[in-house]
This record gives C-alpha cells, structure tokens and sequence, in this order.
C-alpha cells in the first residue's frame, strides 16, 4: 500500500519535475531536456522520501529545490562552463568595476567592450554566460536573510524592464520563451539581458553589504 502511495505521489508531483527543466535553460550537449527530466525525478523521488512536515516548509518549494540541485549536481559534474569563459567573466567584472569607480556611474556595455578589448558579440556571449550561471546558483548564493533584504533594496535600484524580466523568471517561474513573447524580443535577447541584470545586481548587492 505504501509503494502505491508513494507512486501516485511521484505522478501528482511531476509536472515541478517539468517546470524546473524548463526554468533551469541549462545549454549541454550532454544531456537532453528528456535526460534531465529524469534526473529531475530522481530528485523528486528524494524529495518525497526526505521531507519532514514538521520544518512547516510547503513541499512544493522543498520539492523544487531538490529537483533543481539533483540535476544542477549531475550536469556540473560534467558540463562545467569552461576556465576560458569563467576567465571572461571574471575579466568582465574586473573591467566594470575599475570603469565604474573611475567614471562614478554605470559603466555602458560600448564603454565596457573598449576596455576589455573586445566586440559586442563576445560581450553577449559573456552575459549568455552569467545566465548560465545565474541559472544554476543564484538562488543557492541568496540564503542568508541579511542577502535577502539586500537583494530586495538593490532590486529596486534596477530599471523597469530588468525588474518585469527578474519578477517573471523568479517570481512568476515563466520559461525565457514566454518572457520573449510577452515583452516581444527574441529569446537570446532576454538570456543576454538577464545576464547583464544578474552582474548588475551583484555589484549591488556587494556594496549594500559593504
């Protein structure tokens, strides 16, 4: 009896399996979105057999964060971004925060290419790779509640659209897809400034903190 509750439990709860693999966007050539749905579910099973009603946490969130890690575990084991981006990236913050402290503002994207040396295509492919990354540990970095509270003042330092794209990924758990449809621009587009929000929103938060 129990292994039949248990199974009809996994049913009820599969469609969190299919909205993490669609959230996560995760680019590998490794793996399928039908192979990360397994593991999902693998993390789903995990998540069932773990909860502990008493924490008072609802299960759907508890189930998400377990699926979520079981696949951001699985694919990091074997499709970490590459040192050659991560050295971009840690380039890119370098290069924006000498620029901004010099220029006491924002720095812009044609500002921040002249002094990495670089094109606006290699910049995007930069902010493609702190989506990515944005992906796959954001929510891990943001436990502490002191994190949290700065998040939410520094979320509100951020422009209107760059709040609409984090509120409907975050909050309203929308696909990238479905976020290009309702503000009309192409999928890459809304990739590549998400990713440009996520380092803008690092900055803020580091100096909320400091």
């Amino acid at each position: 009896m129990y292994e039949v509750d248990r199974e009809a439990e996994i049913i009820k709860y599969l469609p969190l399996v299919e909205r993490v693999v669609q959230r996560l966007s995760i680019k590998t050539a490794d793996y399928e979105s039908g192979d990360l749905y397994n593991i999902g579910v693998i993390g789903l099973m995990d998540a069932l057999r773990k909860f502990d009603p008493s924490k008072k946490v609802p299960f759907e969130s508890y189930a998400v964060i377990r699926i979520k890690g079981a696949i951001i575990d699985e694919v990091r084991k074997h499709a970490k971004i590459s040192r050659y981006k991560m050295a971009a990236v840690n380039q890119f913050y370098q290069a924006r925060q000498e620029l901004e402290q010099s220029l006491k503002r924002e720095a812009t994207d044609t500002e921040i290419c002249k002094q990495l040396g670089i094109n606006q295509s290699q910049l995007a492919d930069i902010y493609e790779s702190l989506h990515y990354l944005a992906s796959v540990s954001l929510e891990d970095t943001l436990v502490a509640e002191e994190k949290r509270t700065a998040l939410v003042a520094c979320i509100k330092k951020l422009g209107e659209r760059e709040q609409i794209i984090l509120s409907l990924y975050y909050t309203e758990e929308l696909t990238l897809k479905e976020i290009a449809e309702i503000l009309e621009i192409s999928i890459p587009r809304v990739s590549q400034i998400h990713g440009k929000t996520i380092a803008k929103l690092r900055t803020l938060i580091e100096e909320e903190l400091a």
